[in-house]
Formats: structure tokens, C-alpha cells, sequence
């Protein structure tokens, strides 16, 4: 506890089964720790569901020595981690994430010193250090020949010695100068005009009056925002504010009302896309205010910037997306199993019947669409399969017409000896989605979208572009469209993630990459060919299935609707519906079945010795201790008991954990009547 006691960051330490050991001042501050039994309870304030990332966090650090994660809250972002600490305990941190602006790096590059009353230096900036050597307390430390003028020479002491520097005074609020330091510009082709250094100082540079117009630039400035002249044109002309009245910005620094804070602007020129930082300076000259713009090319920061909220976007949609499959998969499970239920009470000539199958084939594709959410959120179980690509191009025409529309064709040609591929069918399903709504939308006008599919043999090696494919059999499929085409410069970059050549609010930027990464995890290939304004080609080289490699899977036979079932199962899960349809589908098919509705209260059943326990079937995430802690504990009394472990999130995200319990499967969630009592009656 004196270790982290005084650690500014809300810092706890649990046991394995996430009871809370201590916490430290922040953690009971900002969780109140201190009145929570468990860290999710401690949590539950600020995440919807915080027992899943919990979770996944402990089963990594259980296997690695610690893990960490970025979560979305009400109030922003925090980063949890935890790491391990001794063989039963764990350090949990939670940090909220830095902003971006204390990262930003010093966008003025030109030495620069604040000075206040009586020549006390104030701040220094990097480059300022960098020249000078050390932080001096006064300015004559810098300065031995003081008084020191504005656009004049002065001798300035560096850590090479003493240097002729142009400086620039620049006033501020409360006494305060801003003095700009130019080393390495001679004296001699200055001119006796105190602003003659403007058009020569390396950093873009505005003259401005109060009210906008501009009175002087300077070369890099002009380069910057595009144009040839400035002089005499209002700042507003050239520079356009994301979200501050420009005007208003300048009278506030003009008359020295509030901070000289920086503000971030568009750069009206048509050939490309250009933000500047501007930060605003108040100077007098002949007794007049006038204003001096340091401009700063902030474009990739913005460009980051955009990226990093984009991310955090789809961070957040992503986490909504699992959480909502998590609890759909429960409500699933419920209906579908009851209508099980129902069903075996109803055969055919029952007026009920058919009604109970419309609502059992309903909740089967509610289910589909809540693993096409786990799949988009990337926590669901994915399995590649042997497939033909004619049947599953077959089964997705339908809705692939229904997504280009009437001005669109889309024309389909297949091989027919197409070779078998292995490959998740799903994501398949999304890479060709992916590349025929980006043909459609490259075709305003409407046009033809011609996918095909081939046999290729590879003789030799192919190289393209930066990816080499080996000899071998192959299976091609093509998307080709008539649309505008692609332009040379953005040809390599369309793969890349957030990079999108379709207008503001009209692509996230993460289709072509999720396709390459759904390609490459199927060990194939992904190559474009495009001509601007002729169109553009996708097409993809997946790697031909050989059946000889195939090893023969061993099946089980279902076992019959009457067969008989015996043995005693503990049933642990906090959903009441779901718990209730197992309970019944287990005990009519002949088990006795004791039900618990947390781990805790498992436990306190398993404290009596004489009951005797065959099959575990727990829920994985559970308020409190989850499933495999619990497991694990009652398997140190209970060696030969077998584990069912049942959860709407996906087998990878505890998969570790599970390898390490023995005589132990996994079910997802919505699992049907006869799934439960069959993979319960294999476990015996």
C-alpha cells in the first residue's frame, strides 16, 4: 500500500477473483474505492459493462505479466491497466489519456524568449535553448549590450560564443515582450528600414492592422497560403476560421483583451488542403497597434488530428457494437430456447406450430446480424471453411443487387471448374461488399460493375508492388468498374487506414483497409489497376484449397431426442431467462440440475462435500467473480469435474484462460435446446 499510496493515478489491488485488497487516495476519490467490494463495482460508475474488459485485461496479464486498454467512458477515454503482482494479486491503474495539445511539439521553430519587467526572462523556447545554451534569469545575461532594439543588430550570447542576431521585439499584454532571435543573417544586406528583415526572416510572417488588412508578408507566408500578393487584402480573404469569427479574434488582440493563444484556420486556396496555426502578437508602431501573425503550416497535425478522432470514433462504435451483440446474444438465447421449448409440446397439425417456427427462423437471423455487429467490433469467433466461391457469390447476389441500385448493373462470371478455397465466409462475404459499393460510388452516372472469378497457376513468382507471390494454384476474383478511376499519386495510398478519396462525411476511410487485412489473414493477395477517368480494377489471388492436405475431422453423432441423459450439472448464470430455458432443456433430457446465479453462490453450494458434481456449465462474464476464476477454484477440490463455458462475447477473448482449465469447451450464445444438452452430454 505505501508503494502506490501516494501515486496521482487511481491505483487498486485485487485478488485473481477481482475482490478489492486496497486502494490508494486517487482510486477512492475519483471510484470511491473504499465503499466497492469488487474493482467492477468500483468501475460500474463510469463503464456500462465493466466486467468484460476486466476480463480480457487479467486473462492477458495472467498469461503475459500485465496488458492494458483504451476504454470510451461518459467522460472521455482512460487507459486500464493491470499487471501481475505476486501469484494471486493484481495492480490495476486507470489513467485518463493525455490530450493531444500537450503533445504538440513547438510549432515556432525561430528562437524566442518571453521577457517581462526589468528584462527578467519569463520562458524560453526550445530553440531558443538550443542556441543560447542555458536558461538565463535576465535578458543581459543574453543581451551583455542592453538596451535591445527591434530590428536591429545585437550581440547575443550563444554557447558558441558571442553572435550578431537580428532581434524582433514583439509587445505584449502586461509589460511583457515577446523578442525574436535571428542568428546567421548579415548585417550588410540589411537595409536602415526597421521592417526591411520582414521579407527575409525564415518563418511565415503577417503585418496586420486591427482590423485585418494586411500590411506586410513576407515570402514563406505567401508560399504558404498560396498567394502572390498580400498586401492590401483583408486576412479573411485568405484565411477562413473553423469555428471563432476571425474579426472578433483580432479586435480581442488588438485591444489585449484575454490570452494570445493560437487558433487554428483554413487556408482558402484550391490546389490542395492547407490549415495554419496563427498565433497573434501586438506590437506598436508610431504610436498605432498593429498585429504580427506567426503562421505555422499545421496541416498533418490537423490531418492527425482528424485520424486520431476519427479512431476514437470507431473505437467507440466498436465497443457499442460488441456490448449490444453481448446482451442481444442473452435475449436470443432466451427466445430461441423457449420456442424450443414450445416446439417439442407442438408437432405439426398444431395451429401453433407454424407460428412457433416463424418465430424460431426470426430469432436465427436476429442472430446472424448480431455476429455480422461481433464481426465489425472484431469479437467474434471466426472459423474458415472449405467453400465454393460460384455458391457464396451465389447466395450474396441478392443483396449485393439491392446495394448498387437501378443505375448500376452488376454482371457476375464464374469459372466453371472453379478450384475450392479455405476461408471464412463471413469475412469474404465483407471483402466483396466492400469493393463493389466502392464501385458503385465511383460510378455517379451509373455504369456496369463486372465481378468474375478464374482459376490461375502461377508458374514462377510474381512481383508487384511491394508483395511477392509464390508459384502455386490460385483462385482470382476480380471487381472491376467504369467509374472515374483512381489518380496516380493516390494509388498506393488506398489501403492504407483513414486515407478515403471520397468527399467529408461520405467514407470512414476503413473499407480498403479492412479488406487488405482480411485478405491477408486469408493468405492471399490484393492489387489495384486503375486509369484515371477509365475506371478501376480490384483483384484478388486466394490461395487454391488442396483436399489431399485435408485430415479427416472427427464427428460425434448427434445424440437422438429421446436418448436418455443422466448425470448432475451445476448451472451458474446471471440471466434469470436464460438460466430458466437451460435448467428445463437439461432436466428434460434427464439431468439434475442445481442452478446458481453468481459465482459466489456456486461456491457456497460446492462447500458441501457430499454433493456430488459430474458437468460446470457457467456463463464466462458474470458481475463479480467470472466464470473460469470460479472454475478454477472448484477444481482444486473437484479434480474430475467437467466445464461447459457459455458467453455471447467471442472464444478468443478468454481463449487463453480456457487452455489453461482442463476438460473444458465453449458454447457461444444463442445456442439452441439441442446444442446445450449435447455438448453437456459429450462432456460426460
Amino acid at each position: 500500500m505505501a508503494l502506490i499510496k501516494h501515486d496521482a493515478a487511481p491505483s487498486i489491488v485485487t485478488n485473481d477473483s477481482g475482490m478489492i485488497i486496497c486502494a490508494n487516495d486517487a482510486a477512492q476519490k475519483a471510484y470511491r474505492a473504499n465503499h466497492a467490494e469488487t474493482l467492477a463495482g468500483a468501475l460500474q460508475s463510469v463503464l456500462a459493462n465493466p466486467g468484460a474488459a476486466l476480463f480480457r485485461l487479467k486473462s492477458t496479464a495472467t498469461a503475459r505479466g500485465s496488458a492494458h486498454e483504451d476504454l470510451v467512458t461518459a467522460s472521455g477515454h482512460i487507459r486500464l491497466s493491470v499487471h501481475r503482482a505476486g501469484e494471486e494479486w493484481f495492480l490495476w491503474r486507470i489513467e485518463r489519456s493525455a490530450d493531444m495539445a500537450a503533445r504538440r511539439a513547438d510549432p515556432l521553430p525561430l528562437p524566442m524568449i518571453t521577457v517581462g519587467r526589468n528584462n527578467a526572462v519569463l520562458f524560453m523556447n526550445d530553440a531558443a535553448r538550443n542556441l543560447v545554451g542555458e536558461r538565463a534569469r535576465t535578458l543581459d545575461r543574453i543581451c551583455p549590450k542592453l538596451p535591445l532594439r527591434s530590428g536591429q543588430f545585437n550581440d547575443i550570447s550563444t554557447r558558441d560564443g558571442l553572435q550578431s542576431c537580428l532581434t524582433v521585439a514583439l509587445e505584449g499584454m502586461a509589460g511583457r515582450r515577446e523578442v525574436f532571435l535571428l542568428p546567421g543573417v548579415a548585417a550588410t544586406e540589411r537595409q536602415p528600414d526597421g521592417w526591411a528583415f520582414f521579407d527575409e526572416l525564415p518563418v511565415p510572417l503577417l503585418k496586420l492592422d486591427p482590423g485585418g488588412e494586411i500590411q506586410l508578408s513576407n515570402l514563406p507566408a505567401r508560399e504558404l497560403l498560396g498567394a502572390d500578393e498580400c498586401r492590401g487584402r483583408s486576412i479573411t480573404e485568405l484565411l477562413e476560421g473553423l469555428g471563432r469569427s476571425i474579426p472578433d479574434w483580432l479586435g480581442d488582440a488588438a485591444k489585449g483583451r484575454g490570452t494570445l493563444h493560437s487558433e487554428f484556420l483554413r487556408v482558402k486556396r484550391e490546389d490542395r488542403d492547407t490549415f495554419v496555426q496563427v498565433t497573434l502578437n501586438r506590437a506598436s508602431e508610431e504610436g498605432r497597434t498593429v498585429l504580427i501573425a506567426v503562421l505555422n503550416d499545421a496541416t498533418e497535425l490537423k490531418s492527425l488530428e482528424a485520424q486520431f478522432v476519427q479512431s476514437q470514433k470507431m473505437q467507440a462504435i466498436g465497443q457499442l457494437a460488441g456490448g449490444v451483440a453481448h446482451d442481444f446474444n442473452n435475449l436470443l438465447t432466451a427466445i430461441s430456447g423457449h420456442c424450443d421449448l414450445l416446439l417439442l409440446r407442438h408437432d405439426q397439425g398444431d395451429s401453433d406450430y407454424n407460428d412457433l417456427v416463424q418465430i424460431n427462423h426470426n430469432a436465427n437471423r436476429a442472430a446472424s446480424l448480431v455476429s455480422q455487429l461481433l464481426a465489425y467490433s472484431r469479437k467474434q469467433t471466426l472459423r474458415p471453411e472449405v467453400m465454393d466461391l460460384r455458391d457464396a457469390m451465389s447466395d450474396l447476389t441478392h443483396l449485393l443487387n439491392r446495394l448498387v441500385g437501378e443505375k448500376v448493373i452488376l454482371s457476375l462470371t464464374h469459372d466453371p471448374a472453379l478450384w475450392s478455397i479455405r476461408a471464412d465466409k463471413r469475412q469474404l462475404e465483407q471483402v466483396v461488399m466492400n469493393l463493389v459499393v466502392n464501385a458503385r460510388d465511383a460510378m455517379l452516372e451509373g455504369g456496369e460493375i463486372r465481378l468474375t472469378t478464374e482459376n490461375v497457376t502461377l508458374t514462377a513468382p510474381l512481383a508487384r508492388d511491394r508483395a511477392v507471390v509464390a508459384p502455386g494454384r490460385y483462385v482470382k476474383v476480380t471487381v472491376a468498374d467504369e467509374g472515374e478511376g483512381i489518380a496516380p499519386d493516390k494509388l498506393q495510398k488506398v489501403f492504407e487506414p483513414f486515407f478515403t478519396t471520397k468527399r467529408t462525411g461520405e467514407g470512414t476511410g476503413l473499407g480498403l483497409s479492412t479488406v487488405y487485412g482480411i485478405v491477408k489473414q486469408t493468405g492471399g493477395f490484393i492489387f489495384v489497376d486503375s486509369e484515371f477517368g477509365a475506371g478501376s480494377q480490384f483483384f484478388l489471388l486466394l490461395p487454391a484449397h488442396d483436399p489431399v492436405e485435408d485430415k479427416p475431422e472427427s464427428t460425434v453423432e448427434p445424440m437422438p431426442d429421446d436418448a436418455p441423459a443422466g448425470g448432475v450439472v451445476l448451472l451458474v448464470e446471471d440471466e434469470a431467462p436464460v438460466r430458466a430455458f437451460a435448467s428445463r432443456a437439461l432436466q428434460m433430457r434427464g439431468f439434475t440440475v442445481l442452478e446458481a446465479e453468481s459465482a459466489e453462490d456456486a461456491l457456497e453450494l460446492l462447500e458441501d462435500a457430499a454433493l456430488d458434481i459430474d458437468v460446470f456449465v457457467t456463463d464466462v462474464v458474470m458481475p463479480g467473480m467470472d466464470g473460469p476464476s470460479w472454475v478454477q477454484q472448484a477444481l482444486k477440490s473437484r479434480p474430475d469435474a467437467r466445464v461447459v463455458f457459455v458467453s455471447g462475447y467471442a472464444e478468443e477473448d478468454f481463449g487463453d484462460t480456457q487452455a489453461r482449465i482442463p476438460n473444458s469447451v465453449f458454447l457461444p450464445k444463442p445456442f439452441s435446446l439441442t446444442d446445450l444438452t449435447e455438448i453437456v452430454q459429450r462432456q460426460l
